[in-house]
């Protein structure tokens, strides 16, 4: 575990309430109350939840994965995806039992879904065993909603979407201990038609670089090798902030910290990614010789009606442009197959993208109606069927290219970071920074650490050797 408060402290009323919930959950005779957090989603949801375990441990809480010996589960949800919120409602509901062998026991829901109105208005009516429902921008509250709730208060739904300047000071409660995540802006503004996102993140706000940089640098005193930024469209990182730091400009700062350690981000998006900041990629030697640059669709008329802001061929003159800076620079991307509306015609021409530009690696989805977005009210006449024919092509297609594109690494040595045990004995999986895997022989004690790695083989997994 590593914990960082930075310098602007956590606020003074969220530390008083949690001593109050450590006295009150000992008036109730428990001593060493335990907690769950269960985490949907993203990087940004895990993100959260590394933040949320802070506050719990603050209030006195030790955190356990068995949700039968806890005293407190809060489910950190998910909403860009329908079968992540029905997911959701069932496990939830599963804790009916476990208030009934627990009396103790507190239940929480929070995070993207938990915004909605709708699905709050759900667990008030249909769920009266949850006691507290709250949503993305409040979560630096949890102390306060937990002791509200002890001491015989209301249960609490706290919704509010206000888009102020963000709370920093909040304890992290980090489980990797050489990889860690920094969120440097929450929100939104895009207003893709297919996306939730701005409507349950609310609209972009960026952390100080200074604050940033200061967390970086004690993740890296801790020892950590990859430090993750992120943020649902951190090309637009720094609107809004007074100090004219933009994310190109980020990067260098953070790339500047001493330390053997290297730097990742996500997400981009395409419409805002500059040149500025292909040259802060180029120049920086511990950014990571990757892009993830989700591109969503292949036809310039779906990424109009997706709102996307960009074409076809703007798309790939962006992939142009970053490959005379980073010749061997690994591209990965977002793919939604059956937007509403699209035709056979209109998704062959991503496939068409998919083989030029020749990807290390896709994300694929078939489109998920959204409530309350524009694409849900969409005409979407080609059935869900026919979609899962064409998503198994886009998935078939990636397969070959994916299957050349590692077969490009044999014979090639590449600098991993070990991550963790291989399922095959005596094997650990490292990782380069241009996302491609490799399984050595070798001893564990090297997980979390760099070396060199000569590619022998591909079998399906890339094997090496330690140069």
């Amino acid at each position: 575990m590593s914990e960082f408060v930075p310098n602007i402290s956590y606020p003074t009323e969220q530390k008083v309430y949690a001593d109050r919930v450590k006295s009150k959950l000992a008036e109730n005779g428990v001593f060493f109350p335990k907690a769950t957090v269960v985490t949907y989603g993203c990087q940004q949801n895990v993100s959260d939840s590394q933040r949320l375990k802070g506050m719990l441990r603050l209030m006195g809480y030790d955190i356990v994965e068995d949700l039968e010996k806890s005293d407190f589960i809060i489910f950190n949800t998910c909403a860009v995806r329908g079968h992540a919120e029905d997911r959701v409602f069932g496990n939830v509901g599963a804790t009916k039992k476990l208030k009934k062998q627990n009396p103790n026991l507190m239940v929480a829901v929070c995070g993207c879904m938990a915004q909605q109105q709708a699905v709050a208005d759900k667990f008030k009516e249909s769920y009266p065993y949850v006691d507290i429902v709250f949503g993305t921008q409040v979560f630096h509250r949890l102390p306060e909603f937990i002791y509200k709730r002890l001491t015989g208060g209301k249960r609490v739904f706290e919704l509010e979407l206000k888009n102020e300047k963000i709370v920093e000071g909040v304890p992290v409660d980090r489980e990797d201990r050489f990889k860690g995540y920094i969120p440097i802006m929450y929100g939104c503004d895009n207003f893709c038609t297919y996306c939730i996102v701005p409507y349950v993140r609310g609209r972009e706000r960026s952390r100080s670089a200074e604050v940033i940089v200061a967390e970086a640098k004690q993740m890296v005193a801790d020892g950590y090798k990859e430090i993750m930024l992120l943020g649902q469209n951190v090309n637009s990182y720094g609107k809004g902030n007074d100090d004219g730091i933009n994310f190109a400009k980020l990067l260098r700062m953070v790339n500047n910290i001493e330390g053997d350690f290297r730097i990742r981000f996500m997400t981009s998006h395409p419409k805002d990614c500059t040149i500025e900041l292909l040259d802060a990629m180029r120049d920086c030697e511990k950014v990571e010789n990757h892009l993830h640059l989700p591109f969503q669709s292949g036809n310039s008329r779906v990424l109009k009606a997706m709102n996307r802001r960009y074409t076809r061929d703007d798309y790939l003159s962006l992939i142009k442009v970053a490959r005379e800076r980073m010749p061997d620079i690994a591209f990965t991307s977002d793919i939604i197959v059956g937007f509403p509306g699209e035709t056979y015609e209109e998704f062959k021409e991503t496939l068409s993208l998919v083989k030029e530009v020749k990807f290390a690696s896709l994300f694929t989805f078939i489109y998920s109606p959204r409530e309350g977005t524009p694409g849900e009210k969409m005409p979407d006449p080609v059935s869900r069927a026919e979609k899962g024919k064409w998503f198994d092509e886009l998935l078939k297609t990636q397969d070959r290219i994916q299957k050349d594109y590692n077969n490009g690494f044999v014979g090639k040595t590449v600098r991993v970071l070990f991550e963790e045990e291989a399922p095959k004995q005596d094997y650990i999986i490292g990782k380069s920074d241009g996302t491609v895997s490799v399984y050595v022989k070798a001893n564990k004690d090297l997980i979390g650490k760099f070396a060199d790695v000569k590619v022998v083989s591909n079998d399906g997994v890339l094997y090496g050797t330690i140069v």
